[in-house]
Formats: structure tokens, sequence, C-alpha cells
């Protein structure tokens, strides 16, 4: 019989070896940091980083299942478009103004803006390519997946995306990681597809490594929600038109798998 793995207390350790992993790498950032500067830097630091957290995880998994795969096929591919569409719709019309209302002091103001400014192809491939693929693996392929064997959907889908938020250790990633986390735990849950899962947080990061290109970042760390927004019947109709959008896809999405599920249980 297969063991699954991981409880929720096992997740908090995975989640404890993330950060460690952070904190005993950090001297590999600040080492190459004057040599190739600090957007490959930080690329070279996140993928060694979370390659180490992936490895060990990975390995407890396969010692404690047996298991050593993870299913990435994509069985209805026609869903992609709704399923970016919602997750865009989600960041634009629910966290980016929630998060705006969080007090941000000084200090964070000027590392997101040091954030910010790195727009080059190591920034791409940190944001885009590394971050997805490592954390998806880790906290929907290794987390979810097993609690989802454990507990019941909404308690895994719950604590995935809590451990995915606090992960990253600031209450404005935490925003982002609670509510597009839980939008791809749901889908996850649905689909079991990891590559759905990576293709999503890719998208939702793109998106924002793209508004470097569009809009004055470091600006808007300074303004209120309405004046990032260029006044507030712009802020309206451009959260009111993602929130629409959102709502229409997870709609639909909502509708496809609650079919799907009637299906496979006619089919039992």
């Amino acid at each position: 019989m297969t063991k699954s793995y991981p409880s929720l207390a096992q997740s908090w350790g995975l989640t404890g070896i993330v950060i460690g992993c952070m904190l005993v790498f950090t001297p590999l950032n600040m080492v190459l940091l004057p040599i190739i500067g600090k957007e490959y830097a930080m690329m070279v630091y996140y993928i060694v980083m979370m390659a180490a957290a992936f490895v060990m995880g990975h390995f407890i998994r396969k010692n404690e299942t047996n298991l050593r795969g993870y299913n990435c096929k994509i069985e209805s591919p026609q869903l992609l478009p709704f399923i970016i569409l919602a997750a865009i719709g989600l960041l634009i019309g629910i966290v980016s103004p929630v998060g705006n209302l969080i007090p941000m002091p000084d200090m964070f103001k000027e590392l997101f803006k040091e954030l910010a400014e790195m727009n080059g192809f190591g920034a791409f491939v940190t944001m885009v390519i590394a971050a997805p693929l490592f954390e998806e693996i880790i906290f929907r392929g290794i987390i979810l997946d097993g609690m989802l064997k454990k507990y019941s959907a909404r308690k895994a889908i719950f604590w995935s995306a809590f451990l995915f938020a606090f992960v990253h250790l600031n209450p404005w990633q935490f925003v982002t990681g609670m509510v597009i986390g839980g939008f791809i735990g749901w889908v996850y849950y649905h689909t079991r597809s990891l590559s759905i899962s990576i293709i999503i947080h890719a998208a939702v990061n793109a998106c924002g490594f793209s508004l470097r290109f569009i809009v004055d970042e470091e600006a808007m760390l300074d303004q209120s929600l309405v004046e990032s927004y260029g006044g507030r019947t712009n802020m309206i109709l451009i959260t009111g038109s993602a929130i629409l959008i959102a709502a229409v896809c997870l709609f639909y999405l909502h509708r496809h798998f609650k079919s799907k599920a009637q299906l496979l249980e006619e089919h039992v």
C-alpha cells in the first residue's frame, strides 16, 4: 500500500526547508553580485536555492511514497485560455487592489523598487521560467497532491495556498499567493495536471514582468490605488472589467469541471 505524503505538519516542514535554503544560499548571491551583477546573481541564487529545496522535497517524497514522477499531462488544452484569463483577471481585479491597501514601509518600497528595475533576461528567467517550475512542483506537485490524498479538497487547497503565500515572507506577496495559489490549487484538484499549474503561474508572472515595460512600477509604489490607475473612473473600469472576465471564466470552468465529475460518476 502506497503511503501518502505530506501531512499538514510535513508540509510545514517542507516549507521550512524552502525558507532554510533561502537563508543558507544567501552568501552565494552576495558573492556573485559584484561579479555578474544583481540580476544574474539573483537568477543563479534563486535557481540553486530552489533546486536544492526541490531535490530534498523530492527525495523525502520518494522515500515516503515510492513515487518518482509527476503528472504533467494536459487532457483538456481548450481550457487553457479560460484558465489564463481567469488568473490574470484575479491578479488585476483582486490581488493588485487588495495588495495596494496594505501600507508599505520605506524599507520594503526600496526593495520592491530594486526588483522592479530588473527587467532583463535574467529577471525573465527567474520570474517566468524558474519560479513557476520549482514553486509549482513543490507546492502543487508535492504538497497539494499529497494533502489531497489525506484531507478534504478545501483543506488541502487552502493550506497549500497558505504555505505558498507564507514562503514569500511579506504581506503583499502573501495576498498574491493566497488568491492565485488558491486558484491554481482549485484547477489542480480538478485536472491533476502539474503542467497547467506551471502555465498559470508563468502567465501571472509574465503579466507582472511585462508591466515593468508599460507602467512606472517605482512611481506606483508611492501612489494611492486611485492615482496608480490614473483616476477613479479608470480604476473602476479596469478592476471591474478584470473581475467580470475572471467571473465569466470561473463560471465556465466550474461548469466544465462539474460536468466532467458527473460523467466520471456515471461510469463508476
